[in-house]
């Protein structure tokens, strides 16, 4: 049975390591993998979900004082257009009604930029006030929103 685990937990951390590619297929229709095909033209993606226990700092200590702006409403999410983690963070602002800015960080440097000021490793990376969500869960983003 131990055996069993260790090849389980073996086998976990190697998907867990590999890299993500994107290419366009000659349709123009974008695909992501774990390797692109031999003809296709692909790049490595240096951004990876983020999906370890999802985390709330408070970073107004951290970063000496200074706040996090505040994008438009007050809340931001950095984001891909990939991640499913992102997709349902997306799909539970809609359901609520919980108006938020959202910065793809392989589509904009600035965003990019700021993601990893914010020490961004992975995405979803959402901010709200001086706190900051690694990853998404409904139950951590309902208490740290009831801590503004």
């Amino acid at each position: 049975m131990r055996a069993l685990l260790a090849v389980g937990g073996l086998l976990a951390a190697m998907a867990a390591s590999g890299q993500v590619y994107r290419w366009t297929d000659s349709t123009g229709k974008v695909h992501y993998g774990d390797r692109p095909p031999d003809e296709a033209k692909a790049r490595e993606l240096r951004i990876q979900s983020y999906d370890g226990p999802v985390e709330v700092q408070d970073w107004s200590g951290v970063l000496r004082g200074k706040t996090i702006p505040a994008s438009g409403p007050g809340l931001t999410m950095y984001s891909t257009s990939w991640c499913g983690y992102c997709k349902r963070a997306r799909a539970y602002f809609g359901q609520k009604n919980i108006r938020y800015t959202e910065v793809d960080v392989e589509k904009s440097p600035e965003g990019k930029q700021r993601f990893k000021e914010l020490g961004g490793k992975g995405v979803p990376l959402i901010v709200m006030g001086s706190k900051v969500m690694r990853g998404f869960s409904v139950e951590r983003f309902e208490a740290m929103a009831s801590k503004q």
